[in-house]
């Protein structure tokens, strides 16, 4: 049987899971009959080989054994490419196994689904290694490290170290002031920085120290056991930090840190289009919530937008998730892939019969070990739990909660682990903007929500206690656009369908949906703030005095607000449903100021009246009548009545003439006659 374009590859593991052929072809859609292997990484290896040979491509319902297909299919076939999912441990091996087959069927479906490349940095190490620490064991490490790499120990504020008897490394003191970089590029600033004097006895001695030393390296290995060098260090490429007090630590970190040298590919987890940036306008800083969120610093200020730097960048996705206008967008994979995956599971699920789903968004790592311990050594996953795995779960956001909801969820779990600690600021907010929205539509409380919780019993515990939700009405719109235009359709869907629906739904301080208040009593129509605008939710007219705002496009990044000289606008977080709400509504409109020359409309007539009265015959550039009559002119026929009267409101007077060494002669030459 085929499954989008590949041919698909059941087994039920020697009978350990519970699979109908017939009915697992019906609900995939094609409608004829599964063949269900029941030994194919072993005795029915041969099949494997076969489908293989034909070099369709080849999904393999399998992945414990995935290394094993590879390697038949590279020595039977190398050009046939073949996929690996798993439906063991997420489907067949649980208490409800005999249920599961709708998930089993949406899984399939969802891994049948093509991936796009990713782009990639290149990262290049000599194998230039620093060893930082205080005292023998960093001398030791860099001993053990010397036969791999090009070592050079460097010790912070040393005491009574013993002098080793051979000099076999470079060694200096010294402690490092600042350190930026990455694996390959590493620039450190070094103060109280010596070499190790080789006539150190006792103890070592070091030459005179000097300050602000400046050093590049490769790698860096820190067994300081004090702060660390870089923020969220345990993800910065290159910078290995064991505790000095572990052996086991610094083994591993030993062995880790040999085998960094040569050239190494990293993924480009962000993609970032600077022009939708909301972050700055001419030096008033509005939309900061990356930068609030990054837990590397790879994201910095830099003028009216932000930078991101691919090689800090650790790929959390924090930045992609709290993203207000889709500037920042995860790439591995890319968005519009992560939308389409989970509508082809919730479809495909709900097509084979399946209700009342409930997505468990999970990393590859520790979301994957989890839910194997849970199906071998307890209950498993509920057959109503659909496991969804992200690269990162910190880069789930509003609009994937949302449009899980719209799709049929009912409820929504995302399981963090221990190599999230420290960056889920961002995750929490977009937890905490769900939660409002949909208890403020009447879905109620806990619908989305985080599992912290390392231990496989407690995360099956929580899921197996969900409570029973009646289910809602799928939508089954295409997730097409943007960022922001997909979490639209999913809010429309739910209000649609909402068990208490209302017009405006007041959100939280900082949600990216919401209006602009203006008090128009005090408003100049300046329109500062339209050219402030990075979205175009607020508007001008060409032939008219007049402010217009479009709430669909209002990310809340508060530069209007900033900008504005009368500070006469207010941030509004809402989320207004009404029709009204989808277009331009005209804010302010006044008569305009018909050019008293040439009768050209060029601003608002209220303000031409207030400028004329505050300047006329009050400021020295319109002191006549015919200077005070040009406020009232438009800017070309300003200039040409002011040019046709010979007027020079700017000039300073006569300009000097320059002296020559002649007119120096001539007045001491009559100088000189006077006497």
């Amino acid at each position: 049987m085929k499954i989008g374009n590949r041919k698909l590859l059941v087994c039920d593991c020697a009978h350990s899971m519970r699979l109908d052929g017939a009915a697992l072809g019906k609900a995939c859609g094609d409608g004829g009959a599964v063949t269900v292997h029941t030994q194919l990484c072993r005795g029915q290896l041969d099949r494997f080989e076969a489908a293989a040979a034909n070099g369709e491509p080849l999904l393999v319902a399998c992945t414990q054994e995935a290394p094993l297909f590879g390697e038949v299919a590279a020595g039977t076939a190398p050009d046939t490419p073949v996929g690996f999912t798993n439906i063991r441990e997420r489907a067949g091996w649980s208490d409800e196994g005999a249920d599961a087959l709708p998930k089993i069927a949406a899984l399939l479906a969802e891994a049948a689904l093509p991936i796009p490349p990713t782009g990639a940095l290149s990262l290049n190490s000599q194998g230039v290694c620093l060893v930082y620490g205080t005292d023998e064991r960093a001398i030791e490490a860099g001993r053990e490290l010397a036969g791999h790499l090009d070592v050079t120990v460097l010790l912070a504020a040393p005491k009574e170290v013993e002098p080793p008897r051979v000099m076999d490394i470079a060694l200096f003191r010294g402690r490092i002031r600042s350190a930026r970089g990455w694996v390959g590029a590493f620039e450190i600033v070094v103060d109280d920085h010596a070499p190790a004097l080789p006539s150190s006895r006792g103890a070592l001695a070091f030459e005179p120290v000097r300050q602000g030393a400046s050093a590049r390296c490769d790698l860096i290995l820190d067994l300081t056991g004090g702060t660390p060098l870089f923020p969220a260090h345990g993800k910065r490429d290159g910078y290995l930090r064991p505790d000095p007090n572990s052996p086991a630590q610094v083994a591993r970190a030993l062995r880790d840190i040999a085998d960094l040298v040569g050239v190494f590919e990293k993924p480009r987890y962000v993609d970032y289009k600077a022009d939708l940036c909301a972050h700055s306008r001419s030096r008033k800083t509005g939309c900061t919530r990356c930068l609030d969120v990054c837990p590397t610093g790879a994201i910095t200020p830099g003028g009216d937008t932000v930078a991101i730097d691919a090689h800090v960048c650790a790929g959390c996705g924090s930045c992609a998730a709290v993203c207000p206008t889709g500037a920042a967008t995860y790439a591995l994979p890319p968005q519009v892939t992560v939308h389409e995956r989970l509508r082809t599971l919730l479809s495909t699920y709900a097509g084979a019969g399946g209700s009342a789903p409930v997505l468990l968004i999970h990393d590859p790592r520790h979301g994957d070990a989890v839910i194997g311990m849970m199906a071998r050594h307890g209950r498993g996953l509920p057959a109503r739990v659909l496991p969804f795995a992200l690269n990162e779960v910190t880069q789930a956001g509003f609009d994937l909660f949302a449009l899980a909801l719209a799709y049929g969820c009912t409820h929504v779990r995302v399981l963090t682990g221990p190599e999230n600690a420290g960056e889920t600021a961002g995750l929490a907010s977009q937890i905490g903007l769900a939660e409002t929205a949909l208890s403020g539509l009447g879905y109620g409380t806990g619908r989305v929500s985080a599992i912290d919780a390392p231990d496989p019993e407690a995360v099956a515990e929580e899921l197996w206690s969900l409570p029973p939700t009646a289910p809602h009405r799928a939508g089954l719109f295409l997730p097409m656009g943007s960022k922001r235009t997909v979490t639209m359709l999913a809010l429309r869907h739910l209000h649609a369908v909402a068990p208490a629906p209302v017009e405006v739904l007041p959100l939280p301080p900082g949600a990216p949906f919401g209006r602009v208040a203006v008090d128009t009593a005090g408003c100049t129509l300046c329109l500062s703030c339209v050219g402030a605008c990075p979205t175009g939710a607020l508007l001008d007219n060409a032939d008219a005095p007049r402010l217009s705002f479009a709430q669909d496009a209002c990310v809340q990044c508060g530069l209007c607000k900033a900008t504005c000289p009368e500070a006469v606008i207010t941030l509004v977080p809402e989320m207004d449903f009404r029709d009204g709400a989808r277009g331009a509504v005209v804010v302010k409109e006044e008569e305009p100021f018909h050019c008293v020359s040439c009768g050209k409309p060029f601003a608002a007539k209220s303000s031409i009246d207030r400028i004329a009265a505050a300047l006329a015959g009050k400021h020295w550039m319109f002191a006549t009548p015919e200077a005070a009559n040009r406020i009232r002119m438009c800017g070309d026929c300003r200039v040409r009545d002011q040019v046709a009267r010979g007027d020079a409101p700017f000039a300073l007077g006569r300009p000097p003439v320059p002296r020559t060494t002649d007119d120096d002669l001539r007045d001491r030459e009559a100088a000189r006659k006077a006497k």
